[in-house]
């Protein structure tokens, strides 16, 4: 997710999971014929799964900020491309412990706000 109004839209959902290293937000998304359609996998069939990354100055300076965004990607290619229900949008929102967690209590912040959201899927 690129656009400012996808994002909004996420927040807006009230879908969200709160844990010291990363805040989790999702909403279903559509795949009506709108521009804001999701596309679907040619592939598997089903619809992309996407992902938007956001850090506040909050967090830090620009260089903190980028490195918390990385942090969060490298987490989200670990465990939302495996686990995450590919019908929703996601943003994860990098906060100030972000930059200090241990990365295996990120991935597992992770996992647990997909498991609360009731989003966690086991693929083979």
């Amino acid at each position: 997710m690129k656009r400012r109004q996808e994002f909004l839209a996420v927040a807006a959902s009230g879908r969200k999971f709160v844990a010291p290293g990363l805040i989790l937000q999702a909403r279903r998304h559509s795949t009506d014929g709108s521009p804001s359609a999701v596309p679907v996998d040619s592939v598997g069939g089903e619809a992309a799964l996407r992902i938007g990354f956001t850090a506040s100055r909050k967090v830090g300076n620009a260089v903190a900020r980028n490195r918390a965004r990385r942090r969060l990607k490298a987490a989200s290619e670990t465990i939302m491309r495996a686990h995450a229900a590919s019908d929703h949008d996601y943003v994860l929102v990098a906060r100030a412990g972000t930059l200090t967690r241990a990365y295996g209590d990120l991935l597992a912040d992770l996992s647990a706000g997909l498991k609360q959201l009731k989003l966690y899927r086991i693929r083979h």
